[in-house]
């Protein structure tokens, strides 16, 4: 039997043209693991923009969602009225239901959630049914940083009180001091910004949210970047992960 071999090259060019439009139409969900002051909100500003992808801040999500009354929001405020925390069941459902709108179709870039091996199980099932067939590009982006450095950071971070952007007053201080280059705001710091008080996050980090590297790792989604140095060195190696 004569074998054609055109035919057998194109039905290769079409099941790589297939394979190739599956992967194009994976959604990009991109998380990020780190203790208190390793960087990742710059970074997940700065690739958000970069990816064109919406950025997903649980907290802001969930002030949101009180401030606007939403029967979510209400719920939520119950709660912390009372001096508890939100049930993992409704922040969940408060963070599905932003993932399933329209501008989160292509993926998403996800902050301060999970913080727990709970809520990654969460996390995990409602990717299951949110991306369907079409499955998706799913990774864990780890920020390695030292304790010492973190504390620092924590210590001579500064924040603007009117937008939010976040300054360092020894390693990216602004061209004004106690002014945001972004908007001209004051800049302020927080009250729990000491080093008895990071120490104790840091602490709390490990105890909680730590288990969350392995959970990755052996599901083989984990990336892990060396977060020590300049943004734009962490910027360099943030982009070298998530090709």
């Amino acid at each position: 039997m004569s074998v054609d071999t055109k035919n057998i090259k194109d039905i290769i060019t079409r099941m790589h043209q297939q394979k190739n439009g599956r992967e194009n139409q994976m959604r990009k969900q991109l998380i990020f693991l780190g203790p208190p002051a390793c960087g990742k909100g710059t970074q997940t500003n700065m690739l958000a923009e970069h990816l064109k992808l919406p950025h997903v801040d649980t907290g802001s999500l969930l002030r949101a969602e009180i401030k606007g009354e939403t029967p979510n929001g209400i719920v939520a405020k119950s709660f912390i009225d009372k001096g508890l925390l939100v049930p993992v069941e409704l922040v969940a459902k408060i963070i599905k239901d932003r993932l399933a709108q329209e501008d989160c179709r292509h993926g998403y870039i996800l902050d301060g959630f999970p913080r727990s091996l709970e809520q990654a199980e969460a996390l995990e099932a409602m990717n299951q049914e949110l991306n369907g067939p079409e499955g998706s590009d799913f990774r864990a982006i780890y920020f390695d940083l030292d304790q010492d450095v973190l504390i620092s950071r924590i210590v001579n971070r500064r924040s603007c009180s009117k937008c939010g952007e976040i300054y360092n007053i020894k390693t990216h201080p602004t061209k004004v001091e106690g002014i945001c280059d972004k908007c001209g705001g004051e800049l302020t710091q927080r009250k729990d910004d000491n080093e008895e008080t990071a120490k104790a996050r840091f602490d709390t980090y490990f105890h909680e949210t730590a288990p969350l590297i392995d959970y990755y790792k052996n599901k083989g989604v984990l990336r892990t970047i060396d977060a020590n140095g300049t943004i734009e060195e962490v910027w360099e190696r943030l982009l070298e992960v998530i090709k």
